[in-house]
């Protein structure tokens, strides 16, 4: 393995956590009955970094030099020091995850609140519905570029400082799309404003984990990785709710005071987090109390540059899909699904309101259908730990390896999804007629909710457990990937709707899922033999 390996990609806390962990979070970890894995777990063990960047040396020798180094700095008594925020009062925790959770939905929910300032915007400015749109996609763009940047950089100064510029300024980019005099003004700032909200999905996952023991960590993590989900379902309600009694100014005033809120509790309730930059500040006031300057923390020991970690960022993701079949596919089916969700945004409004006559607001409360789809698969969590469960016993029984697991193991929720995502879709697209009750489409876009969410949980854990040492980078692809599709899709899906007509326009988009339904079941079963040849994977 080169010596610039890079290590997994989640935090102590969410790679080792324990097998009862939620399946579907965003980050997540190997089982511990997975004994097959040791290898990647003793790579792990000394990882200081928890947003999937590691500050460890990059060789062996220098880590073996480190731990044997008596200036090396710590924390005493491990999670129990005053100074690890895992010795937090458990109120003050919950405060800090529901602040950063509340941040990541706040960020999602502003990407998909603007397709309901539309009609008034084109209204004022004179624009097109296809300039409008790509508001969305630029804010999509945002989000999806952000994190290559954020997260190395907060392995280098921190969480705290990331959040307060961060969203410092995701603040002041919500004030030029509130007063524009015209739709440049509005595009430039979702972009800026999508970037800069970025970095509260791409680093709050590994506050998490800061604050968190393994065995703690799935209710917290649960919250976590409901929000970003949660969020685009929700902003066509509130935005359909404001605009339909308001100017559509509005929608970003509301913006303002919600965001500007969250920053008030980011800069009063949200510490440092970070344990390498809490060590790190440790020894520098060790060093200023004794004036000895041996005193280090392990990663300031380190060689690593800003700049070397964001090229890594940007380098990595790409190599894994270009060589990752795997990767590839299991990333393009989840783009797929988060571009066709996005393109609901646009096609929803044409649907209900040219067939059943909905106003603004009865627009946005369709989408709840896709909510609940979502919250009701986030609740068979424990039939695939059961499932998982027997498949291990399965094996071990098979092998005479006790506790022996496979990353594949991960893949039953992405099996069902993607049988139930097409028939969401050609449920919802062929049950638009003015005689069939508008709840029937609105019950196919729970279907495809769903369906939605556990291809979602399959594919990021079985990115996690398929490439342990490479997992930031897995996911990360995943992520820019998603976005970009995303970004795309809504920019084609007004006009699909109305050359095609409703019926065959979602079943296009049902086709496409058609197309990609047998890789979860095919990377199931053969996966073993395609990871034995990858040179990034685990074998």
């Amino acid at each position: 393995m080169d010596r610039d390996v890079e290590k997994a990609s989640t935090n102590s806390g969410t790679i080792n956590a324990q097998e009862n962990a939620p399946t579907f979070a965003p980050i997540q970890s190997t089982s511990r009955l997975s004994k097959t894995q040791s290898r990647a777990e003793d790579a792990l063990q000394h990882i200081r970094s928890q947003n999937g960047y590691s500050c460890d040396p990059d060789e062996d020798s220098q880590t073996d030099e480190i731990e044997k180094d008596p200036f090396e700095v710590g924390f005493e008594n491990g999670d129990q020091d005053p100074l690890c925020p895992r010795s937090f009062g458990k109120a003050r925790k919950w405060i800090i995850v529901f602040i950063v959770s509340f941040a990541s939905f706040c960020v999602t929910a502003a990407s998909s609140i603007y397709t309901s300032t539309y009609a008034q915007m084109q209204a004022e400015f004179g624009n097109s519905r296809i300039v409008s749109t790509l508001g969305l996609s630029l804010f999509v763009l945002g989000i999806a570029l952000g994190p290559l940047f954020m997260s190395p950089l907060s392995e280098f100064y921190g969480r705290r400082p990331i959040y307060l510029v961060s969203w410092t300024m995701y603040v002041i980019w919500i004030v030029p799309q509130a007063v524009a005099k015209n739709i440049e003004t509005v595009l430039v700032g979702r972009f800026f404003d999508g970037f800069a909200g970025s970095a509260f999905l791409a680093v709050s996952g590994g506050t998490v984990g800061d604050l968190f023991a393994p065995n703690e960590l799935q209710a917290p993590m649960l919250m976590f990785s409901i929000a970003p989900f949660v969020g685009p379902s929700i902003g066509p309600l509130i935005g359909g709710f404001i605009n339909y009694n308001v100017d559509w100014r509005w929608t970003y005033y509301v913006l303002l005071i919600w965001a500007f809120g969250l920053l008030l509790g980011i800069v009063f309730l949200v510490p440092e987090t970070y344990h390498p930059i809490l060590v790190r500040n440790k020894a520098r006031e060790t060093r200023k109390e004794t004036g000895d300057e041996r005193w280090k923390a392990p990663n300031e020991k380190t060689q690593k540059s800003v700049a070397g970690a964001i090229g890594r960022s940007l380098l990595r993701p790409f190599q894994l899909l270009i060589f990752e079949p795997m990767c590839l596919n299991l990333c393009i089916f989840s783009a797929i699904l988060l571009g066709i969700l996005y393109l609901f945004f646009g096609a929803f409004p044409i649907v209900f309101i040219n067939v059943y006559g909905f106003n603004l607001w009865q627009v946005g409360l369709t989408f709840l259908g896709i909510l609940v789809g979502m919250v009701l698969a986030a609740g068979l969590d424990p039939v695939w730990h059961r499932i998982r469960v027997n498949l291990i016993r399965r094996l071990s029984e098979e092998t005479g390896v006790e506790g022996k697991s496979e990353p594949e193991f991960r893949l039953p929720p992405a099996i069902l999804g993607s049988i139930l995502v097409p028939a969401g879709i050609f449920m919802f697209g062929w049950s638009c007629y003015p005689w069939v009750h508008w709840i029937v489409p609105i019950i196919g876009a729970a279907i495809f909710g769903a369906g939605t969410l556990l291809v979602f949980s399959g594919i990021f854990t079985f990115l996690v457990d398929a490439y342990p040492q490479y997992a930031a980078s897995a996911l990360a692809a995943n992520a820019f990937v998603r976005c970009a599709f995303a970004a795309a899709f809504p920019l084609f899906g007004n006009q699909m709707y109305e050359k095609l007509n409703y019926h065959w326009a979602s079943s296009l988009l049902a086709f496409l899922t058609v197309a990609m339904m047998p890789f979860p079941y095919i990377f199931f079963r053969y996966g073993k033999r395609i990871r034995a040849n990858s040179r990034f994977a685990t074998p």
